[in-house]
């Protein structure tokens, strides 16, 4: 796993070198996007990026939500960046309170659900339910049981054998832990996490981590994102999606400008892309998770019916009132 990401890192600097390459003494219009969406995710948006605006110089730069949202909050208007995308609701709340965001009143939002209409300076990117997902055929390997609940997991067969993403850095990790808190309450959560921890190979850093780690067999189950189990899935890999009593928790990530970018035509035809046309294209293709009201997709192998979590009281001030508390 770790030469994975070391190969990775290798490949974002080459990538990121070859692209500055490319636009040196260009004249081609630049704009930069920072987005925590997850890497096949980011491989298609370039994809449709470059075919859509080959006259731009556009880079997508991946950055961890906790980073994403940190950064633009420190740099503030004045920031390089021109669009955020794919940073949990929290987040772009903080972003907007602060002035960072543009003003998209000029948006149509009949179009959303109404849930996923809470400000005029974001809007929604994906809804993203996440599952108990495990690897069957290290299940069998190692004899184990299937789960059935949250409390299976705290069983010492299973040490060493999870993996979750760290809520501190990833939008996936926090909604997990707020759907326990929501769930049971924060001190029972709290105690569940600490009684979780030893049977833990790894709190990731991204919310992909764990179902990469189920892909490399380095554990059997894994805290992550239905959408991204089921590209897997797809593909062949011997995943499998679980969901206990306290339901599938999600979160809802969003879009904007950057205030004062969104002037820049460049910017906005991109931005408008992204909003209009690009958004139904991840709707059908990985996430299709009910957020349009005249469009609902269907994805081969993604459960149907799915029961969510209570993520109610979803605000700042909880968000960094539970992440202070959190100390994995």
């Amino acid at each position: 796993m770790k030469m994975r990401r070391m190969m990775a890192g290798v490949c974002a600097a080459a990538l990121t070198l070859s692209m500055a390459l490319t636009g040196c003494g260009s004249d081609k219009e630049q704009i930069l996007i920072f987005t925590s969406v997850e890497d096949y995710v980011v491989e298609d948006m370039n994809a449709r990026l470059s075919e859509q605006f080959p006259d731009y110089d556009i880079t997508v730069e991946y950055v961890s939500t906790g980073n994403h949202a940190a950064k633009l909050l420190t740099e503030g208007t004045s920031t390089e960046c021109d669009i955020s995308y794919d940073l949990e609701y929290a987040y772009m709340e903080q972003l907007a309170q602060a002035g960072v965001l543009a003003d998209l009143s000029a948006y149509d939002t009949s179009i959303y659900n109404a849930d996923t209409v809470v400000s005029k300076n974001y809007l929604i990117q994906c809804r993203v339910g996440g599952g108990v997902i495990v690897n069957t055929e290290v299940l069998q390997e190692k004899g184990l049981a299937e789960p059935t609940s949250y409390q299976d997991l705290l069983k010492p067969e299973y040490k060493g054998l999870i993996s979750m993403a760290n809520p501190k850095s990833s939008g996936t990790g926090y909604m997990f832990y707020k759907s326990l808190v929501n769930a049971w309450g924060q001190d029972e959560a709290l105690a569940y996490f600490d009684a979780l921890t030893p049977n833990v190979l790894q709190y990731t850093s991204s919310g992909s981590g764990p179902v990469n780690a189920l892909l490399q067999k380095e554990v059997a189950v894994g805290f992550g994102m239905t959408s991204h189990a089921v590209t897997q899935i797809n593909e062949g890999a011997p995943l499998k999606v679980l969901y206990f009593e306290e339901g599938s928790p999600f979160t809802l990530y969003g879009q904007s400008m950057i205030a004062g970018k969104e002037i820049r035509p460049a910017v906005k035809e991109v931005f408008d892309f992204l909003v209009n046309t690009y958004s139904y294209e991840l709707n059908e293709k990985f996430f299709p998770e009910q957020m349009f009201n005249d469009k609902v997709f269907a994805l081969e192998n993604y459960p149907e019916n799915i029961v969510y979590s209570d993520m109610s009281n979803n605000t700042i001030a909880e968000k960094e009132k539970l992440l202070e508390l959190w100390t994995h």
